[in-house]
């Protein structure tokens, strides 16, 4: 092999060198870019349950560790615990709930005296124009929640008019309105029964 031949090689072994290692490198760069965007997206949906005021915090960073978390109408999968100025705002417990077509999973935002903030559908396979105008763009229906706690609301309270209850049903979708108002009132029964362990505060406070 002469040496124009060697030279040759080892210019396209470089070459190929160079376009690999670049390609590595965009992908980690890339990669991360992709990981903090999804991260970003994740936190703006998650937190949008929390007035901007509320907290001060990374929340999604801290989640908490939930014990006894199967409840009578419904299950909640993870919690995370909003601060401002170091001190414990409210918490998001984000439930899953059977409603009518699937599984329903919300994110139930409740301050720390126990009143709902808000209430997010994250998922939802619920019928379109029925149980899915929960997800509809100006539709109100989860505001009726807004200030409630089992404090101004009576336990037989937390259920539709028709069954003796509180609240209005989103017009054409009694089994998904059921399961919205019972997980609603699993997650304020929730955190009235664990307040301290997800606030983080000790007994003497």
């Amino acid at each position: 092999m002469n040496r124009s031949t060697m030279r040759s090689g080892a210019v396209v072994l470089f070459i190929a060198l160079l376009g690999v290692g670049s390609s590595m490198l965009w992908q980690h760069f890339s990669a991360r870019d992709i990981a903090l965007a999804e991260q970003t997206l994740k936190a703006q949906t998650w937190l949008s349950v929390l007035p901007a005021t509320a907290y001060d915090n990374q929340p999604l960073q801290s989640p908490l560790v939930l014990t006894d978390a199967v409840l009578a109408n419904s299950q909640l999968l993870t919690g995370y615990r909003a601060t401002l100025a170091g001190r414990p705002s409210a918490v998001v417990l984000h439930s899953q709930a059977q409603g009518y077509a699937g599984q329903l999973e919300l994110l139930i935002a409740i301050d720390r005296q126990g009143r709902l903030i808000g209430t997010k559908v994250l998922r939802q396979q619920e019928t379109p124009g029925l149980g899915g105008k929960l997800v509809e763009p100006g539709n109100t229906w989860l505001q009726n929640f807004v200030g409630a706690s089992r404090n101004t609301v009576a336990e037989t309270g937390w259920a539709l008019k028709r069954d003796g209850g509180q609240f209005d049903q989103l017009a054409s979708a009694t089994v998904t309105s059921r399961a919205v108002i019972h997980a609603v009132h699993d997650a304020l029964r929730y955190f009235d029964e664990h307040r301290q362990a997800l606030l983080g505060e000790t007994g003497d406070e």
